[in-house]
């Protein structure tokens, strides 16, 4: 047994990470419930949203697709497809968390 081995046995277990998008994905959730408008826009999500959502685009958007995906947003149809519109469902839950 060699040095490092021997002061790695006194040390816990490492922790194990959690994914990183169910914590984005409940943030943004969280950020939605306060949102005064219907809809929320791609451009509204890079703009407003929590600085951990936007600071990527390709996390806003995949963070969205996983509200949709457990129906907190509904996509809508727009004239440009490169534009994005989600409606947003309120559902009268006091903590709502995004597999509920």
């Amino acid at each position: 047994m060699n040095l490092f081995e021997r002061l790695a046995k006194g040390r816990p277990a490492p922790a194990e990470e959690k994914a990183k998008q169910p914590d984005h994905a409940q943030k943004m959730l969280d950020w939605l419930q306060r949102w005064p408008k219907p809809t929320v826009s791609s451009k509204e999500i890079y703009q407003y949203a929590p600085r951990s959502i936007r600071f990527d685009r390709e996390n806003a958007i995949k963070t969205a697709e996983i509200l949709a995906k457990h129906g907190w947003l509904a996509p809508l149809p727009t004239r440009r497809r490169d534009r994005r519109v989600w409606q947003i469902t309120r559902k009268l839950i006091v903590h709502p968390k995004v597999a509920g």
